[in-house]
Formats: structure tokens, sequence, C-alpha cells
């Protein structure tokens, strides 16, 4: 089918502003986050209901049209990366808060529904939605459904998979399915934690059912400086062996400290080499006494300053500089990496010390922060896409990283997913059958592979010429990108 076929085929049920095939209509949709890779969809539509993405999936299906769904934009791993030759579904405008129960404590909303907003409409209640992911003022809960966002407060409250009940997804064909339910277990194979984390691979969420909880009666945070990284790791293994799960734990290293200073003003201490962000929350008691157990903990792992939050301002200012960590980088360098992958706690020292070295290989400026409590690392590699070279090499000196972790029994991701960025690294990171039975889940879903393909697994076929070596080619597979 022709393109002007495939559009007059929409134009019968969806309004003329909802169907986008001129150039500059579809400049915005032709890359998430991840700035550095660009590709122009065929069609972009914005429906407003889930009954006009049937009909979309069911032309779509019929015409053997690749489908890329999208949220607000915000993922960071290139996971809505359009298809030239595909639709872009963008899923913006179903951005309803179906209901809200207090009693039961859960709210079901559409997927453009914003991260925040549901924390928002839930407040006059007392309650409140856990994952609050780094951009959450503006990346959706459809987009944090396919990439298993997590955020700063993951460590005590679960990411996006441990915070939901239930599903509503379309399949390539328009059947609808109901996945989960707001009871606590359902019969049968996990499907929704199947599901969460899929990248839009296996079908199109439409409807999500969340868990709400209690906003604490309290909440304080522990800003320990540190004059070594290693005394700064060591203080996070030393709260977690001392039995205490913290709200929040997150690290900085020196260069992203100064970065955020400069930016935010949030009171960080310029001498220290990394700084470490710990959170208790729960009752007036239990937050008195965890703040102890973690002062006295900074301490003795040699903390040469630690600052309290006096108040509730004072606590949301120490957090504003953590999650202005990567807009700061945006004033420091024409252009950044953001790598996320995932070790060991006790490993941590030890990869810093090896991102440095791999910063100095390759004269390229990383700045280090991460959710400490949990592993997850997020190097952002600054770099100046004008200079010829500059983006290849930091593709390179992000695979490095990557790899690292996978030496010291890490992950390639903790929470923005693989999309296409880390799509060679899963070659690494899975054996080939591994590989294969991923194959079989997604034509299981979708049998003739038509939703988000070549991302997230790669084919047995890439992984067979890059073969054992390491993964420093880049991006050679775009634009092109291969079908399963």
């Amino acid at each position: 089918m022709s393109k002007q076929d495939l559009i007059n085929q929409f134009l019968t049920f969806l309004s003329v502003d909802s169907v986008l095939f001129e150039s500059e209509d579809l400049r915005p949709y032709e890359c998430d986050g991840l700035s550095a890779y660009r590709q122009m969809p065929m069609v972009a539509v914005l429906p407003r209901t889930e009954e006009e993405i049937i009909k979309i999936l069911q032309i779509c299906y019929s015409t053997q049209t690749p489908v890329v769904a999208r949220g607000a934009g915000t993922g960071l791993s290139g996971g809505a990366l359009p298809i030239s030759s595909g639709v872009l579904l963008s899923l913006a405008r179903l951005k309803r808060i179906l209901e809200i129960d207090p009693i039961v404590r859960i709210a079901r909303v559409q997927p453009g529904v914003r991260n925040l907003a549901i924390s928002q409409a839930a407040e006059p209640f007392g309650l409140y939605y856990a994952p609050d992911p780094s951009s959450q003022i503006a990346c959706t809960i459809g987009g944090n459904v396919a990439e298993n966002s997590g955020g700063v407060h993951c460590l005590k409250y679960g990411l996006t998979v441990h915070n939901i009940l239930k599903l509503n997804v379309l399949t390539i064909e328009g059947d609808i399915l109901e996945i989960g339910s707001e009871a606590l277990d359902s019969p049968g194979y996990n499907l929704l934690a199947l599901m969460t984390g899929s990248e839009g691979m296996l079908g199109i969420v439409t409807e999500v059912t969340v868990k709400l909880i209690p906003k604490p009666e309290k909440a304080q945070l522990v800003m320990a400086a540190f004059d070594d990284v290693q005394k700064a790791g060591d203080a996070v293994a030393q709260v977690i062996s001392a039995g205490i799960i913290p709200a929040g734990m997150e690290m900085m290293d020196k260069i992203t400290i100064h970065a955020v200073e400069d930016f935010l003003h949030a009171g960080y201490d310029l001498d220290a080499e990394a700084i470490l962000l710990c959170e208790a929350d729960g009752t007036h008691e239990e937050v008195e006494a965890e703040i102890n157990k973690i002062n006295t903990i900074m301490q003795q792992s040699g903390a040469i300053k630690i600052s309290t939050s006096r108040d509730e301002n004072e606590r949301l200012r120490f957090w504003a500089g953590r999650k202005a960590a990567f807009p700061a980088a945006g004033r420091v360098s024409p252009d950044y990496y953001c790598m996320d992958g995932t070790i060991p706690r006790k490993h941590l020292a030890q990869i810093l010390q090896g991102i440095e070295s791999l910063s100095t290989e390759f004269g390229l400026r990383c700045m280090n922060v991460f959710h400490a409590g949990d592993g997850n690392l997020h190097p952002l590699i600054l770099y100046d896409a004008n200079q010829p070279g500059e983006l290849a090499k930091t593709e390179v000196f992000g695979a490095r990283i990557l790899e690292m972790c996978i030496e010291v029994g890490g992950t390639i991701t903790g929470e923005h997913g693989v999309g296409i960025e880390k799509i060679d690294q899963m070659c690494l990171q899975f054996k080939d059958k591994e590989r294969d039975l991923f194959h079989q889940i997604k034509a299981a879903f979708d049998p003739p592979k038509l939703l988000n393909p070549g991302k997230a697994i790669p084919s047995l076929h890439r992984c067979a010429e890059l073969g054992g070596m390491h993964i420093h080619q880049g991006k050679d597979k775009f634009p092109a990108i291969p079908r399963f």
C-alpha cells in the first residue's frame, strides 16, 4: 500500500490534525531522548481513543506496516525511534485519569498520563505513586511500563513492575488483552511482568492500573560529602548491611557536583570527590531512629561533611540537585550520551575507577550520577557532535562501560531499556539459546513482527557476525533498522 493510500485510510476515522505526514510536522517525532540517532517516520498518528488505536493497528496489520508506539519521547535508549517505512503511534492524547479509588488505593489511567500527574491527583487522599524517574514531570505512565522505569525511590518502593496491578493491551491484530488484576495474584504465567519492560514490542498499552501508597508522615535526607569515591561506595554497603532500606540513596561524583551546583545552587560541597544522598521516610519515630543510624555510618565511613535536611524545603532542594543532573550536563557540554548499566553494589568504586580510566583513554569527560542503593549507574559521556568522529568515539566509550558492568556480574540496563542503543551488547549479555527464546516470545505476541521491529533483541545473525569480540562498532545498522 502506498503512503497516500495509508493516509487516506487513517483519515476515514481520524481528524485531519491526527494524521501527520509533512516533513515539518514529523520532525518532532524523529527521535526520543537519545537524540544522536534520528529517523523520520512515514506517517505519525495521534489517536484520542482506544477504538481509534484498534482501527490503526488493524490497518497496519492488514498492510504489513511497522508500528512504533511513543509516549512523551523522554526515553534514552532510542526505543521510540521511528521506522522510515512505518507508522509512529503517539499515545500522548490518551491522558485521562479514569479512576482514583482511595479505599483500595489504586488509580486507573490512560497511557499518556504523566507520571507526576498521578501523584498530584492522589494527593488530596494522602496517597501517591512511588516510582519517580527524573523525567517524571514529563514522562508518561505508558512509557514507564514499556521501559520498567524506576527513579530515586526505587530502592525501597520498587520499579514500575512492582507498582502496577493490571494492563489493558492491544495486540498488533487489534485484539484487547487484560493482563493482571486488582487482586494480589492471578492464575497462569506472570504476563504482567513480561509486558512491563517489553519496550513496545509485544503490544500497545491503553490502560494502566497502578498501586497508590500513603504519603509518609515524615521524610528526611542526609547529604554526606566524601574526599574519596571508595569511601562513599563503602558507606553505601554499610547502610545496606546495617539492615536499613533507605527511601532513596544516590551518589554523584565531583564533575557532576560542580555542574549541578553551578546550575541549581543546591548547597553541595564543591570540595567533595563524591556526595551521597540518603533519605529515610516513615513515622516520625522511625525516621528519627533511621537518620541517627545513617549519620553514624557516614561518620564511620569517613565523610568530611554531613548535612541533614532541617525542613521539607531543604530536603526538596537537595533532591532537586540530583534530579537536575541531566539538564546540568547540557549546560557544560554541547552533547551528552547517557548510559544505563547496573552492577552489584560492592563493585561501585571499581567501576567508577574504570570509567575514569576510560575517560582518560578516550579524552572525553564523564559525569557519574547513579542510584547507589541498587547499583544503577548513569554515566553521562560529554562530547561534541559537531567534531568529526566524537560520536563514534563516545559510542565505543559507552560500550566499554557496559562491558565492564557485565564483567562484574551486572547488566546492560537498569531502567532505560535496550532500544537501539544497547542492542549489540545483548549479544554479550545473553547466550544464543536465551536470545532465541526472546524471539519466540516476540513471535507469540506479534507473529508478523510489526511492533517496534529491530529494537531490544538482536538477530541471531547479528550476534554471529559480532562473535565474542567487544562491541565497538557504533550504530552501523542505521538508517535501515533490521527485521527479526
